[in-house]
């Protein structure tokens, strides 16, 4: 099932579109309305994302009925890519969680866009900062391990090791570390593959333990 619905009073940007994909689901009217909803309320934390696509997913697996509807959430705007994903045992739930994680991602990118605007490379580190952190930190360690799993492990019959299960290509523009930081953000990953304008070669920005990230440069000999 497929089902777009074009923007409401709720939302402030006329090119506001949502598509909503059922896989083994048949979606309801009230629910496509509560998806809309709340996701204009998203799109306001970044006004250059006016495309969202929505896929919900019902697995009959009764082993694993407590993730048995998934949410996967795609935005996409002016140059760049949000997503994120959630496994519930209902969608309503799967929703709320979805969510939550795209709102933090998108809160997080815009502060840190923020920071580089004001001329400083990182927040004042202040007692009251500090703890905020290791609140969101808890927060996102709580509902992330529950749901730490292989993306692709439905797509694969016969798990052997040292198999490449997927390849991807993607066109890469230059840009800037802080750039490729807040890219890894918004589509949800732990590292993230880019050309660095500073010297014009591949890179990987990672995560790393607390609040640090890593960087890695691919340099000729």
């Amino acid at each position: 099932m497929i089902m777009t619905t074009p923007a409401g009073n709720e939302s402030l940007n006329p090119d506001f579109k949502v598509t909503i994909t059922g896989r083994n689901v048949e979606v309801p009217e009230h629910f496509a309305e509560r998806v809309h909803s709340k996701l204009a309320k998203i799109a306001r934390l970044d006004p250059t994302l006016t495309f969202f696509h929505v896929e919900l997913q019902h697995e009959r697996n009764p082993r694993r009925a407590d993730e048995s509807d998934r949410i996967q959430i795609t935005a996409t705007g002016k140059g760049h890519i949000a997503r994120a994903e959630a496994k519930e045992d209902s969608f309503y739930a799967a929703l709320e969680t979805v969510l939550s994680r795209m709102e933090r991602s998108l809160r997080k990118v815009k502060e840190r866009r923020s920071i580089s605007l004001s001329g400083h490379r990182a927040p004042i580190g202040t007692g009251e900062a500090a703890k905020g952190l290791v609140k969101e930190a808890d927060k996102v360690q709580a509902a992330g391990s529950k749901y730490d799993h292989d993306p692709y492990a439905d797509q694969v019959e016969d798990v052997l090791p040292g198999q490449v299960v997927r390849t991807k290509e993607h066109v890469a523009n230059p840009m800037s570390v802080d750039d490729a930081l807040s890219e890894m953000e918004l589509v949800g990953h732990d590292f993230y593959l880019f050309i660095n304008k500073e010297n014009n070669q591949p890179s990987v920005v990672y995560r790393r333990h607390a609040f640090d990230y890593g960087l890695i440069s691919i340099v000729p000999e």
